[in-house]
């Protein structure tokens, strides 16, 4: 079983940047070698992702993201960050840390990419204001 508890989300105005982290507890994985990602999600709409660590390290982004957010993964205290840098205000939404020591890989743009994690974290708000 894994337990992930997000922090971080706040609010901050367009062009800031926040770091959310999630912090991985539990038994029965190996936390450098579990695949992670990010999710978020807007009222009414569907969750997406965001950003993955592969289970072997490789990271990847949706393009609506690239070269703004960084994810990565500290193993000394089993935290998942996710650096998010010129914030802008559809990046508005609930973010939501996932992971599954069973998975490898997945397609973070892949819409059904949320149904591959068996665990997630309860949610940190993050609103960009104008």
């Amino acid at each position: 079983q894994v337990q992930l508890a997000e922090s971080g989300g706040e609010s901050v105005q367009v062009g800031g940047s926040l770091r959310l982290s999630c912090v991985a507890s539990g038994s029965g994985f190996i936390f450098s070698k579990m695949c992670m990602a990010w999710f978020r999600q807007i009222p009414g709409k569907d969750r997406e992702g965001v950003a993955i660590v592969d289970s072997d390290g490789p990271t990847h982004y949706v393009d609506s993201v690239k070269g703004r957010f960084t994810i990565s993964r500290d193993t000394r205290d089993n935290t998942l960050y996710l650096q998010m840098n010129n914030l802008k205000v559809e990046d508005t939404a609930v973010y939501y840390c996932a992971a599954d020591p069973r998975l490898v890989r997945t397609k973070i743009d892949d819409p059904e990419a949320d149904s591959d994690f068996a665990f997630w974290g309860q949610g940190t708000q993050v609103t960009v204001t104008s």
